[in-house]
């Protein structure tokens, strides 16, 4: 028998933003002035009370195992949060608590698929999300879509894709990387073809919260009975609560999905860190104006990144509806030189803009989305003026 790493490994595609981030943390510690771009996660701190609620716990002992899949008030308040927000019912026992929203998805994924089944992926998508559903023994079934739509994909398109092995739909709104709030007609559509063809379907809502413009969330459970028992919605506290490095998220669901997902997460990890459930316990409980506080200071950023980026030529910014991205078209860069040095793609695009300029933004292509940047706006106003008079004067230095 031969020692060597396993084919699923071996076919894994490393994160290309937390290899992005590892680069520009190296060179802010040899002292350059990077502006990052790239990472997916609020500025802000996370709210005193929430930070107050941990301290307490570590203070009264509240640092033992819990139950693997939560704390029984912590899965009771994330029913109560949804009920009052959206008036769906779940019970302690169709909640689960993970290791953040990407641990309870590659959970949702593993309880779900067997070997060969395949999951319906609109694109661009989170680049995680290919990468999960192969390493979960599922196929990914890409349905592209393209600014000129919305970035919303066609009931044709979706149709199309179903075979005898589709499995699951998996949606997420609003969508990283293009800022896509998918509105109720079209979830309806997709809730229907769910139905017809008795599919699962994957909700990823964990940027339910940051939606502008008038634009309104509308998770896809609330549309039906038949809807609801065959969801499994994904959320967490890292984004409207400013808690990415917390690392706790939250799956709802039918009992048995769940049921079979923390049986996995048993075995896997055991609980989710104690002191981080008993902070987002308040984080559900305690005082909401600071996700309302930081919705607007996005939606703000949002206005002025689109401002700034609209006097630059050769490049297409669609207006996003929510989370915290923009994704920027600069296919008409696309065969232009800096310095001698041609412009291919939208990976030469994101090496030379941090190499000459300090700048870092993600590539498009590992969301599926060619010739085209990820830019963050999860950053402060000042910050965002500087990086867009940086990216500005490479645009007009080029040949």
């Amino acid at each position: 028998m031969s020692r060597s790493i396993s084919a699923v490994c071996r076919n894994i595609t490393p994160s290309a933003t937390l290899r992005l981030n590892a680069i520009v943390n190296e060179k802010r510690a040899q002292g350059l002035d990077i502006i990052g771009m790239g990472a997916g996660e609020p500025d802000f701190p996370t709210p005193a009370a929430i930070c107050a609620a941990a301290k307490q716990a570590i203070d009264t002992g509240k640092t033992k195992y819990t139950a693997a899949n939560g704390i029984p008030e912590l899965r009771k308040a994330v029913g109560a949060h949804v009920n009052r927000l959206y008036g769906l019912t779940y019970g302690p026992n169709e909640v689960i608590i993970g290791t953040g929203a990407k641990q309870v998805l590659m959970e949702a994924l593993i309880a779900i698929l067997d070997p060969g089944d395949e999951v319906i992926l609109p694109a661009p998508c989170w680049l995680s999300y290919p990468e999960m559903i192969r390493m979960a023994g599922g196929v990914p079934a890409m349905v592209l879509t393209t600014a000129q739509q919305g970035f919303l994909p066609s009931m044709q398109a979706l149709s199309d894709a179903i075979t005898p092995r589709t499995k699951a739909i998996l949606i997420n709104t609003p969508n990283n990387p293009t800022g896509a709030v998918w509105g109720e007609n079209l979830l309806r559509e997709v809730a229907q073809l769910a139905v017809q063809h008795d599919l699962f379907i994957i909700s990823d809502e964990i940027y339910e919260t940051l939606v502008f413009s008038g634009a309104r969330h509308v998770p896809i459970a609330t549309l039906g009975d038949e809807v609801f028992e065959r969801t499994i919605t994904i959320s967490g506290w890292s984004k409207a609560y400013a808690m990415t490095g917390w690392r706790l998220g939250y799956a709802l669901g039918p009992k048995d999905v769940i049921n079979a997902m923390g049986a996995y997460q048993s075995h896997a990890t055991g609980n989710p860190n104690s002191i981080a459930q008993y902070a987002a316990l308040e984080a559900l409980q305690g005082p909401q104006d600071s996700v309302e506080d930081m919705r607007l200071a996005f939606e703000r950023r949002r206005d002025l990144m689109l401002e700034l980026s609209s006097g630059i030529p050769g490049i297409a910014c669609a207006p996003p509806q929510g989370a915290f991205y923009v994704l920027m078209n600069i296919q008409g860069l696309v065969g232009k030189r800096y310095q001698g040095q041609e412009i291919r793609n939208d990976e030469d695009f994101t090496e030379l803009l941090l190499e000459h300029k300090l700048v870092s933004v993600v590539s498009g292509t590992p969301f599926c989305a060619p010739n085209c940047v990820r830019l963050s706006y999860a950053i402060a106003d000042d910050t965002i003026r500087e990086a867009m008079r940086r990216i500005a004067e490479f645009v007009k230095e080029l040949t």
